[in-house]
C-alpha cells in the first residue's frame, strides 16, 4: 500500500473527500464553544435579529468594537438563508477553507505540481483543519494574508498587468474588514525585508505595482465602514485602532480592554504552539530548510516563503496575549515549501501516513462520540444543552443568569437570557412568581445567604447548576 505513485495519489484523493466530509459532519455535530466562537456566533446573530449591518453588538444596544464586520457578515448572512444554527455559523469559514485549498491548488497546478498534494497537506495541518469550521475572525484574515502575498509576488515576477496586481488591494481592503490594521503588520515587514534581500529596485516595485490606483481601491472598499461605524457608534476608532493596536502592546497593564481579560502566555509560546498545530508539516519544513540553508537566499521563491512563515512567529514572539489561532497564517507558506521540496523527500509513504495522524484521531473521536457516546458532548465548555432542556420543560419561565452570562446561554436562548446578580435578585425575586437561575458551581457561595435557602436545584452539568426560585 502507497508504495506506488498511483497508489498514492489515490489515496491522496480520497483522504481529502473524507477529510472535508467529516469536517462538514463536525460543523453540526459539536455545540458552540464558549467563549470565542460562541460570541462571535451571538454577535453575528444580534445583526442579522437586529438588522443593524454596520455596528456589531456583543449584547442588545451594547456596542462590540474589538473587530471588523466581515466575518459577522458572513455568519449573520448565512442564517438568513439557513436559520440560526450551529451549521449556518460554521458554513462561510468552512468555505473560506476550501477556497484557501482551492486557489492555493489552482496556484501550484500552474507551477506544474498537484492539485491534490497541497489540498492533502492543507487540510491534515491541525491548525488549519481546526479552522475549517470554526467561528472566528482567523479564517477571513488568513485569506486576505494569502492573497496578499500570493498577488505580491505575482506583481513583481510578472512583466505584464493583470488582475494580480489589483487583488493585492483588494486583499488588504478584505484584511482591514476582517481583523484591522495587523494585516499590514503581518505582511508589509516580510515583503520589505524580501525586497530588500533579493535587491529588486524600487523603480520595479513602483512601475509593477499601481500603488496610486490600488491605494484608492483599498480606501474605497474599507473606509466607508469605519466612518460609519465611527459616526453611529462614537469612540470605535479610538478603542479599535489606539486601544486595540497600540495601548494593547505598548501601555503596560493597560486597563482598556472592554471585552475581557488578554490570554497570558509565556514569552516565545507562539514557538510552541506552531511545533504542535502544524505537525507534522512544519518540522519537515524546518528539517529541509536546515539542510538547504547555504541556498535559501539563492532561492527568490524559497525566501520569500521562509520569510512569510517566520514573519509571525517572529512578531508574537514577545507578546504575551497569544492564542494557538495565530499560527494560522503560517500553514500557507508551510504547505507551499512542503510542495515545493516534495520531490526531494525520499520516503513519501511515510509523510503521507504522519500526515493522516490528526485526521484519524478526529475520525476515532467523531465515530466514538458521535455514536457511542453522544452525551460527552454535554461535558464540552457549552449550556447548550442545558438551555434546550429549559425550553422543553420550562418554556414559559423566565430565565436568568448569575453575574455573567455565558455567550452560548445568549445564542441558544436566542438572546432571552438576562443578567442576575446581588443588586438585582431581589427585584427580580420580588417581580416574578417563580424564575430559572443559571450559576456556575464555583461562583453558588456568591449568592446571599437569604436566596441561597429559596434555591431549589433541577439540573446540573460539569459547568453550571440551574436553580429554580419559586414563592
Amino acid at each position: 500500500m502507497l508504495n506506488t505513485k498511483k497508489q498514492q495519489s489515490v489515496y491522496i484523493f480520497y483522504s481529502i473527500i473524507v477529510i472535508i466530509v467529516l469536517r462538514f459532519i463536525l460543523t453540526g455535530l459539536i455545540p458552540l464553544l464558549d467563549k470565542t466562537e460562541s460570541r462571535y456566533a451571538e454577535i453575528a446573530r444580534l445583526m442579522y435579529e437586529t438588522q443593524d449591518w454596520v455596528v456589531l453588538q456583543i449584547d442588545y444596544g451594547v456596542p462590540f468594537w474589538a473587530k471588523p464586520p466581515i466575518s459577522t457578515w458572513l455568519s449573520a448572512a448565512s442564517y438568513s438563508v439557513f436559520g440560526v444554527n450551529e451549521i449556518a455559523a460554521r458554513l462561510p469559514y468552512f468555505l473560506v477553507c476550501l477556497l484557501l485549498v482551492y486557489i492555493l491548488g489552482k496556484f501550484v497546478k500552474q507551477a506544474g505540481k498537484s492539485f491534490y498534494l497541497i489540498a492533502f497537506i492543507l487540510l491534515t495541518t491541525p491548525e488549519f483543519l481546526l479552522h475549517a469550521g470554526v467561528v472566528s475572525t482567523d479564517a477571513v484574515l488568513c485569506l486576505s494574508i494569502t492573497l496578499i502575498m500570493m498577488s505580491f509576488w505575482k506583481s513583481i515576477t510578472n512583466e505584464t498587468r493583470s488582475f494580480w496586481n489589483y487583488l493585492f488591494f483588494i486583499a488588504i481592503a478584505i484584511g482591514l474588514l476582517s481583523k484591522g490594521p495587523i494585516v499590514l503588520v503581518l505582511t508589509a515587514p516580510p515583503l520589505f525585508i524580501w525586497l530588500v534581500i533579493q535587491k529588486v529596485s524600487i523603480k520595479d516595485v513602483w512601475c509593477k505595482i499601481p500603488w496610486l490606483t490600488g491605494i484608492l481601491i483599498t480606501i474605497a472598499i474599507a473606509l466607508p465602514w469605519y466612518l460609519l461605524a465611527e459616526s453611529r457608534s462614537p469612540g470605535f476608532i479610538d478603542y479599535f485602532i489606539v486601544g486595540e493596536h497600540f495601548k494593547r502592546f505598548l501601555v503596560s497593564g493597560w486597563k482598556g480592554d472592554l471585552y475581557g481579560s488578554g490570554h497570558k502566555q509565556p514569552l516565545g509560546m507562539i514557538w510552541v504552539f506552531m511545533m504542535l498545530f502544524l505537525f507534522p508539516w512544519v518540522q519537515i519544513v524546518f528539517i529541509k530548510l536546515w539542510k538547504e540553508r547555504k541556498n535559501i537566499l539563492k532561492n527568490k521563491w524559497v525566501s520569500f516563503l521562509v520569510l512569510w512563515l517566520l514573519w509571525t512567529p517572529l512578531f508574537f514572539t514577545i507578546s504575551k496575549n497569544i492564542l494557538h489561532t495565530y499560527t494560522l497564517p503560517v500553514t500557507i507558506p508551510v504547505a507551499l515549501l512542503a510542495m515545493h521540496y516534495w520531490h526531494e523527500f525520499k520516503n513519501k509513504k511515510s509523510l503521507l501516513v504522519l500526515g493522516s495522524v490528526f485526521p484519524v484521531l478526529v475520525l476515532i473521536a467523531t465515530v466514538y462520540i458521535g455514536i457511542g457516546n453522544p452525551k460527552l458532548l454535554e461535558d464540552l465548555n457549552t449550556d447548550k444543552y442545558v438551555i434546550k432542556k429549559l425550553e422543553e420543560t420550562e418554556p414559559n419561565t423566565a430565565r436568568y443568569y448569575w453575574w455573567k452570562k455565558s455567550y452560548s446561554s445568549q445564542f441558544y436562548s436566542n438572546g432571552d437570557i438576562k443578567k442576575i446578580h446581588k443588586s438585582t435578585i431581589d427585584s427580580i425575586y420580588n417581580s416574578h412568581d417563580e424564575f430559572i437561575m443559571l450559576i456556575k458551581h464555583k461562583s453558588i457561595k456568591n449568592v446571599p445567604v437569604e436566596f441561597q435557602e429559596k434555591m431549589v436545584r433541577i439540573d446540573s452539568i460539569k459547568r453550571i447548576s440551574v436553580f429554580k426560585f419559586k414563592k
